[in-house]
C-alpha cells in the first residue's frame, strides 16, 4: 500500500512539474530555441524543483539529505542522457517531430526515475 501511495504522490508532483516544464519547452522552441538546449535547461530546472518535494512528501525520506541529493543528481543525470540520446536518434536521425518524442520521453523517464528514487535515491537503510 505504501508503494501505491508513493506512486500517486510522485505522479502528482511529476504531472504538475512536467506540465509546466513541457509548456515552457513548447514556448522556448516556438521562440526559436533548439530543442535539445530547451530540454537541457528545463531538465535542470525540474531537478531542482522536485528534489525537496519528492524527498519530504513523496518518499518521506528522513535520512541525510546530501547523499540522497547526490544520488538524485546521478539518477537524473542518467535520465538526461537517455532523453538526449532519444532526441538525437528519434528527431535528428529518424525525423520524428520533437514535440511528440519529448512528450513520450516524459512518460518513459517518469517510470524509470520513480523506480530509481524508490529503491536507490531515497532508500531506507
Amino acid at each position: 500500500m505504501q508503494s501505491f501511495i508513493q506512486l500517486i504522490k510522485y505522479g502528482v508532483v511529476g504531472l504538475a512539474s512536467n506540465l509546466l516544464l513541457y509548456l515552457l519547452y513548447i514556448c522556448l522552441t516556438m521562440l526559436g530555441m533548439e530543442p535539445k538546449l530547451a530540454m537541457t535547461l528545463l531538465y535542470l530546472a525540474g531537478i531542482m524543483q522536485t528534489f525537496m518535494v519528492n524527498r519530504r512528501w513523496t518518499f518521506q525520506h528522513a535520512g541525510i539529505a546530501r547523499p540522497a541529493l547526490i544520488r538524485y543528481f546521478m539518477a537524473y543525470g542518467f535520465g538526461y542522457l537517455v532523453n538526449l540520446l532519444s532526441l538525437y536518434l528519434l528527431v535528428d536521425l529518424i525525423g520524428f517531430p520533437h514535440q511528440g518524442v519529448q512528450a513520450a520521453m516524459i512518460v518513459v523517464l517518469a517510470c524509470m526515475l520513480f523506480l530509481l528514487q524508490k529503491f536507490w535515491v531515497f532508500r531506507d537503510r
